[in-house]
């Protein structure tokens, strides 16, 4: 390529309180218009912002985690700009101090070398309100609901240290799980919860000096991530090669069509007017706490994943694959203390529950199979009451009724036939009714072996050992 992508990431991680930032409005999401909000919230002359203990408990961890340092005195400012859905006609914002500092997370795109990407900066800010278009009783016209308005936000801004829009998916889906797993937030892309701003430039390979970036903004799923940052490299590339400018701009991305468009101008620092809030004091944080926060920080995922591998033996995809959320890694854990083959524990839970969970739009916290009842299901197989195969018809009806596995394989008459005169029987009939098949074997073709197999399996519906299977058609079919 004759020019290379430089790319930078603002997210907007909106923080798992009851209530908002600065005010007791409940956060709850999809309540009728307009309901929770409050002098505050809808920024009524005297009202005065009153901090949430919370929100800076969450940015500590969020900080702390992402190997930032925390600030021991930063301060609130007013980011002054109109528009409709902000009431006040301006934001309450973190500018000069932000609470966190300089921290970084290490990523891996497949088939590349681990990569430090820089994140200048963490900072809490109070949302906006939300315009809705077309939903309105007065002629289909557009209104404002503020429920949103000072919900509590942290913004992770990194360093403009991507270089591709794959690296850009795997950052977002790194800092995606540190704050799902420290249960800051819930993740929900959907519902706006965790939402990124993508910050694209191109310039020549080789050059030291950075091109003029456009913002793509908002953008909620990994996968439109992928695609306006693509676009817009792209759209870049084309403009300077046909001896254009690229402007800098705020820019949306459509999913429909594949591309961003024009939104406005880019607005700079200094076009906002920051200046210290005179309604909230400057927020002084101790060591102590600092350090009482990080003694309260959870096992995080790397840490997990490399505790999985050293300790139970998993391959590094099985353990990045059963700590892709905190609550999977508790569930797998859990089966594990109660069976004890971790190798054995994760394949079900990444093949048959993972399977289940997809198909009904479970959650593993929802799961109607404990891992317990696994561990059930398992030992019923390595003790050969039941079979493999038949142990995926027992899991299915534990998923729809609840019952434990020994009583649906009682109830079913699911119990593993392994006595070798009842199977011998069975295999005498079957070459006795494929007698060519038999001559087939006999004559080099082993693969015809494996038809064998399947008939038994099926004439004893699926009861018959395997191992006893296979012993007693290998003895028979050789004569």
């Amino acid at each position: 390529m004759k020019y290379q992508p430089v790319i930078g990431l603002e997210v907007h991680v909106q923080l798992l309180t009851d209530t908002k930032i600065f005010c007791g409005c409940s956060t709850k999401f999809g309540a009728e218009p307009n309901s929770q909000t409050c002098p505050v919230c809808l920024g009524l002359p005297g009202a005065l912002p009153v901090l949430n203990k919370k929100v800076v408990e969450f940015a500590i961890k969020a900080g702390l985690s992402t190997n930032c340092s925390i600030t021991p005195r930063s301060i609130f400012a007013r980011k002054n700009y109109f528009y409709p859905d902000l009431p006040k006609g301006y934001q309450i914002s973190q500018f000069e101090d932000p609470i966190c500092q300089r921290g970084w997370l290490d990523i891996k795109v497949e088939g590349e070398e681990p990569k430090r990407i820089g994140i200048t900066r963490i900072h809490m800010e109070e949302d906006a309100g939300k315009l809705v278009h077309g939903e309105s009783s007065l002629n289909d016209g557009s209104g404002v609901d503020l429920n949103r308005a000072c919900t509590p936000l942290l913004e992770v801004v990194s360093e403009p240290d991507l270089r591709s829009s794959d690296e850009a998916v795997v950052y977002l889906k790194q800092l995606h799980q540190i704050v799902t797993w420290l249960g800051i937030c819930d993740g929900n892309m959907e519902e706006g919860s965790f939402r990124c701003d993508a910050n694209v430039s191109v310039m020549p390979v080789g050059s030291d000096t950075l091109g003029t970036r456009a913002e793509i903004k908002n953008v909620n799923s990994f996968k439109f991530v992928k695609q306006a940052i693509e676009y817009e490299i792209q759209r870049q590339i084309d403009l300077v090669e046909d001896g254009g400018t690229v402007v800098q701009e705020t820019r949306l991305f459509d999913p429909n069509s594949g591309k961003t468009r024009s939104m406005r101008s880019k607005e700079e620092a200094h076009d906002y007017r920051y200046f210290p809030d005179p309604d909230l004091v400057p927020l002084v944080i101790s060591d102590e706490w600092v350090e009482r926060s990080r003694r309260e920080l959870p096992e995080l995922p790397e840490q997990r994943q490399q505790r999985f591998i050293d300790e139970l033996g998993l391959t590094p995809y099985d353990a990045e694959v059963l700590t892709a959320s905190r609550a999977l890694a508790d569930y797998f854990e859990a089966g594990v203390a109660a069976h004890g083959n971790a190798k054995a524990v994760g394949n079900w839970i990444m093949g048959e529950i993972t399977r289940a969970l997809n198909d009904s739009g479970t959650s593993v916290e929802a799961c109607p199979i404990t891992p317990g009842q696994l561990a059930e299901l398992l030992k019923l197989i390595d003790n050969g009451t039941i079979s493999g195969k038949i142990a995926k018809t027992v899991f299915d009806e534990m998923w729809k009724s609840g019952k434990t596995p020994q009583s649906i394989v009682e109830e079913q008459g699911l119990v593993q036939v392994s006595d070798s005169s009842a199977i011998e029987s069975i295999i005498d009939e079957i070459m006795a009714a494929n007698a060519g098949q038999v001559e087939e074997y006999r004559g080099g073709k082993e693969k015809v072996f494996g038809f064998f197999v399947g008939q038994v399996m099926k004439a004893s519906k699926g009861k018959a050992n395997p191992s006893v299977v296979n012993e007693l058609l290998l003895s028979k079919l050789k004569g």
